[in-house]
């Protein structure tokens, strides 16, 4: 390849096909701040194949084909295409638990939304109140409500659009918040709670309006407490209430109704005929029944003993009246049912090809047979009324637990333990141009899927866990699991797993694993046999006797011990890496416990003890340092408690002196899991209840990362170290990997005073050829995320942006303002002179291993941080026709390369940087030998020459046709005898087709079938050798020296035509009075 001559007075730059990440840099905030970082871009890998929990639907009745849903833990999505593409419309705001999405009935621009989903979970968020849009999701505002943590139902009034009811259940962890019916009439400006609950723990969890009057309402109310340990859900706080005046005066509805506690109630009221309520009910014990009242709730009827629920009545009993059929209703549970008659007789809903654990319903306006159903899977949607399914897989809302990405080659795996959704693997990348695609992913386990692992250096094996400690180790060559799950010996007490149990590879033996219950296990041949190297190391009391809405419980009572953990067992555990013999472990019972020998005397040291940490909390993980034996790193969470505060705390002499790097983290950020960068000790991430945060100084400061990422809980952080790639788990969104995060290592305040800094790949680059046959017919509503960008990413930092006169002046004009000083007028000479300046650049400049100048890659001229990709080819050098014109040069060989940071200003070419260097590796070798890389060089180079000979050549014939033309009509023009004229021309016009037939033959065989070979197709085959990295076999040389030889013939046609022959023959008619066309010197007298 013919070398690239860089001139330090360039105007014109070759400037590479590239991906640019930047960012506008906010002049006002510090410079190690998160807007600096938005280019270290997380990149959302899916999957969207089972989707996540939905916590409600609201069809616009206006416009049926328009959705909205609200995701239990992913904020809200909007379709307009009845769910053939969705789009995220709450990304940014504070919070991303949702309860409720309501439109107004008459403006369906207004969308009302309430946070934090109504239900007991164990797994669940908390909102911040109310949100209103006014412009259908495109803005937000919070309008109020900002400690009820849950809001339930949201009803707007049918024709004032300024009259709004929420319901708020409030906090499902603590006492108090904002609870009860609130009211606003101004459009959320001012509240008034217009049903104040009956205590601390009581709020309203369901709310109705009378469709034909929407001054009668009805209000379900709900007492309910869940900790760690236990979840009661009865009380007698709950009823159910109606208001004849728009809620400012209540009656509590009694007759027919259970006495005593009861639990949580869903209502519904018939579209068809609102006289008719339904009610389901939970009571004592998981026990309950469907009621219905005729009368608008004066008296009830016990219809059925039918509740939902499920795995806990507190996770489902919405129940939804169907707007085409009188007494048609539907009960949301586990396995969801549907009654014809009001309630007394139900059958099961169709779950064939269906999850289950339904949350969700809505319905077509006009459309008896349509329907759409939420479910912890996602959305299903029917047009047959439930007979058959079909499954949104475009929606993204995953919650995961852990994550674990394996050291599969060429790209790894990433594992993930998922909230009613198994564990699931899938690709951090693929060689497909179009990305990771759903059927890219698929199953270890069933189940909750919880913390999986990988053994470091073979991807043949992972351990899967569905809930409770029920371990599997998979063999990925044939993808059969064995049940490795510890069992106690004989007269060992029973063994309590945590929901999310801990497993631990080691990183002294692959083949021993650690596994805990309430004691900790060690398995020294992958989980064939084990041992505890522990006694129980938790608190280990009775949490039957743990006080619940201030008070302790005897057996009747809305005890709900289903899909919970076990309580009293250990939470997190880590090995040293630096020493074997010491041992961590954190319990969910506030305990940290420390051995120095391998097990043999654990150290007890309780949360308590530590200045600022409550007693109470659990621990989400701890992890041992990968430098110093003696430190420690453990997250906290007191939010089960009520306390969202973030707790992250570090000892440096094996627990006995505790300090917080959890200072300056934002409020109710609590940190879920921290990893260290296994080359700077001072790099850490974290994963917090709303983001993803790095620091450079060991915890001193953290910097938040959200380019790209929403508001979302991020429950897991790993790295894989080969790739220096940072996989974060989120609860709602799926899994985010930052691509090569390696820059963060050198990236201080300190350093970031320098005028620019580049970093190079930290890895390899890998080199291979985009798959692109792959199907592109598949639908809109086809679910693909993206891979990294490829070829060789390079990060750089500009202290300043680089600007123009105008920009200098402009920037001293503002700073004029700001000191009430007021600029005059410039010159014009200056004003001109700003008009003629070039804008400024920065690029980047790749030159191979001989040194010599391949390309340059273009990137943005602010100050802060940048990523920009070079895609691993050469410059264009073809001849240039438009100015527009692909740069799609051949794709560079394996090797080294270097690039070096340049801006130009005006004239004057300026190195930035140091120049850095960075590999391209070849991720596979084919079953044949090929070309050797010098013959691929050597062909590409006379490949590249003999293109632009064609091209250059084909440009000049095509400008001889276009002046053809004009001298056609000049001859007609011309005021002479042109008998010689048009000899001359038919025998120009006769070599311009005998020399288009040698390049792409007879026009008249066109599109009639084959047609004898010529150069342009010599040459497409000829180029077709280096579509693989095989290289060219001896048919695509001699094709191409057929084309060679061929060229040499019509370029010296082509050239007499061009240079003599037309020349001639326009200055002859210029001669004889005949007009000027160009190509020929200009009349000068």
């Amino acid at each position: 390849m013919k070398k690239l001559l860089k001139a330090a007075v360039a105007v014109s730059l070759a400037l590479s096909s590239s991906t640019v990440f930047a960012e506008k840099p906010n002049d006002d905030k510090p410079i190690f701040s998160s807007s600096t970082f938005k280019a270290m871009e997380l990149r959302n890998i899916g999957p969207a194949y089972m989707s996540g929990r939905i916590a409600d639907i609201a069809i616009d009745q206006n416009n049926p084909s328009t959705w909205y849903t609200a995701v239990g833990s992913g904020g809200v999505w909007k379709t307009t295409n009845a769910g053939n593409t969705w789009t995220p419309i709450f990304d940014k705001q504070a919070v991303y638990s949702i309860g409720d999405v309501t439109i107004a009935p008459s403006n369906s621009n207004i969308i009302w939304v309430g946070t934090g989903e109504n239900n007991g979970g164990r797994h669940i968020s908390f909102g911040d109140g109310v949100y209103k849009s006014v412009d259908g999701g495109q803005t937000w505002n919070n309008v109020g409500l900002e400690k009820s943590e849950h809001i339930s139902d949201i009803i707007i009034h049918p024709t004032n659009p300024d009259i709004v009811w929420v319901s708020a259940q409030g906090p499902l962890w603590s006492g108090g918040g904002e609870r009860g019916l609130y009211k606003t009439t101004d459009g959320g400006d001012t509240w008034k709670q217009v049903l104040t609950p009956a205590d601390k723990w009581t709020g309203v969890t369901s709310l109705l309006i009378d469709p034909r009057n929407p001054d009668k309402l009805y209000a379900a109310t709900w007492a309910r407490q869940r900790s760690i340990a236990v979840y009661v859900g009865t009380n007698e706080g709950a009823g159910i209430h109606t208001s004849d005046d728009g809620g400012e005066t209540w009656t509590e509805l009694k007759t027919g109704l259970p006495e005593g506690n009861m639990g949580k109630i869903g209502m519904a009221i018939s579209p068809m005929n609102p006289d008719v309520l339904y009610a389901t009910i939970e009571t004592d014990n998981r026990k309950g029944g469907f009621y219905r009242s005729a009368d608008q709730g004066a008296s009830w009827t016990k219809v059925s003993d039918e509740i939902g629920a499920g795995t806990g009545p507190h996770y489902y009993q919405e129940i939804f009246a169907d707007q085409h059929q009188f007494d048609r209703v539907y009960i949301a549970s586990n396995y969801s049912k549907v009654s014809d008659d009001g309630g007394k007789t139900w059958t099961p809903i169709n779950t064939k090809r269906k999850h289950v654990d339904d949350h969700a319903m809505a319905f077509h306006p006009t459309d008896p047979d349509f329907v759409l159903m939420g479910s912890d899977g996602g959305i299903y949607m029917s047009h047959d009324r439930m007979a058959n399914w079909r499954f949104m897989a475009n929606l993204p809302l995953t919650q995961f637990y852990k994550v674990a990405p394996d050291d599969s080659k060429p790209f790894y795996m990433i594992y993930a333990g998922a909230q009613d959704n198994s564990t699931q693997g899938g690709p951090s990348r693929t060689m497909r141009e179009e990305g990771i695609k759903n059927k890219d992913w698929f199953l270890t386990l069933g189940g909750d899927g919880h913390q999986p692992a990988v053994e470091p250096g073979n991807p043949d094996i992972m351990y899967s866990q569905w809930q409770q400690g029920n371990l599997t180790r998979v063999d990925m060559t044939t993808k059969e699991g064995v049940y490795v799950k510890p069992q106690p010996l004989p007269g060992d007490p029973a063994e309590r797993y945590n929901w999310d149990a801990p497993i631990n590879v080691s990183s002294h033996d692959p083949a021993r694993i650690y596994f805990a219950s309430q004691r900790v296990w060690r398995s020294d041949n992958r989980g064939d046999s084990w041992t505890a190297v522990s006694g129980d190391l938790t608190k280990n009391g009775n949490r039957m006797h743990m006080p619940m809405m201030g008070r302790t419980w005897s057996v009747e009572a809305g005890w709900d011990l289903y899909a919970m953990t076990e309580f009293h067992t250990i939470a997190n555990f880590s090995e040293s890496p630096v020493d074997e013999n010491i041992l961590w472990a954190g319990t969910d019972d506030g305990i940290i416990q420390v051995t120095t020998n391998g097990g043999e005397s654990w150290k007890k040291i309780e949360l308590d003890a530590i200045k600022g940490i409550p007693a109470t909390a659990y621990v989400n993980d701890i992890r041992a340092d990968l430098y110093d034996p003696n430190t420690v790193y453990v997250a906290l969470d007191n939010h089960k408690y009520g306390d969202f505060k973030p707790y992250l705390i570090k000892s440096t002499n094996l627990g006995k002196k505790w300090t917080s790097l959890a200072d300056d983290l934002p409020a109710k950020h609590l940190v879920w899991r921290i990893v260290q960068d296994h080359v700077n000790k001072d790099l850490m991430f974290i994963g917090t209840e709303f983001g993803v945060f790095f620091t450079v100084n060991g915890g001193k400061k953290w910097v938040e990362l959200d380019g790209g990422i929403p508001t979302i809980s991020t429950r897991d952080v790993k790295i894989q170290r080969r790739e220096n790639d940072l996989v974060a788990g989120t609860f709602g969104r799926g899994i985010y990997i930052l691509d090569d995060y390696a820059p963060l290592r050198a990236l201080t305040e300190k350093s970031m005073q320098q005028d620019a800094l580049l970093f190079a790949p930290s890895r390899p680059v890998k080199w291979f050829k985009l798959d692109t046959r792959h199907s592109d017919s598949d639908g809109d509503d086809r679910f693909v995320a993206e891979n990294p960008a490829h070829g060789a990413t390079l990060t750089y930092f500009l202290k300043d942006s680089l600007l123009t006169a105008k920009g200098k002046r402009q920037e001293a004009e503002k700073k004029l303002l700001e000191d009430d000083k007021y600029p005059k007028y410039p010159s014009w000479e200056a004003i001109e002179a700003e008009l003629q300046e070039p804008e400024p650049a920065v690029y980047v400049e790749i030159r191979d291993n001989a040194g010599d100048v391949i390309n340059r890659v273009s990137g943005s001229t602010k100050k802060g941080l940048h990523r920009i990709t070079w895609d691993m080819k050469y410059s264009n050098t073809t001849p240039l026709t438009k100015k527009d014109s692909k740069n799609n040069g051949l794709m560079a060989l394996p090797g080294t390369y270097s690039a070096t940071l340049f801006k130009r200003e005006g004239a004057t070419v300026t190195q930035l940087a140091e120049p850095v260097q960075f590999t391209l590796e070849s991720i596979y070798e084919g079953a044949l030998e090929g070309a050797s890389a010098e013959e691929i060089t050597t062909y590409g180079n006379a490949l590249t020459k003999a293109q632009k000979r064609a091209m250059s050549s084909t440009t000049v014939l095509k400008q001889v046709k276009d002046t053809m033309a004009l001298l056609r009509v000049a001859i007609d023009r011309t005021p002479s005898n042109v008998t010689q004229f048009e000899a001359q021309f038919a025998s120009i016009q006769s070599e311009i087709n005998d020399i288009n037939k040698a390049f792409t033959g007879l026009e008249s065989r066109n599109r009639k079938g084959i047609k004898p070979a010529n150069i342009m197709s010599r040459l497409r085959y000829a180029r077709s050798a280096l579509n693989s990295s095989y290289g060219p076999t001896q048919q695509h040389k001699d094709q191409l020296g057929y084309a060679e030889d061929e060229l040499s013939q019509v370029i010296a046609r082509i050239k007499t035509l061009h240079e003599t022959t037309l020349p001639a023959l326009q200055q002859a008619v210029v001669n004889e009075g005949g007009p000027w066309t160009a190509g020929i010197p200009v009349i000068a007298n």
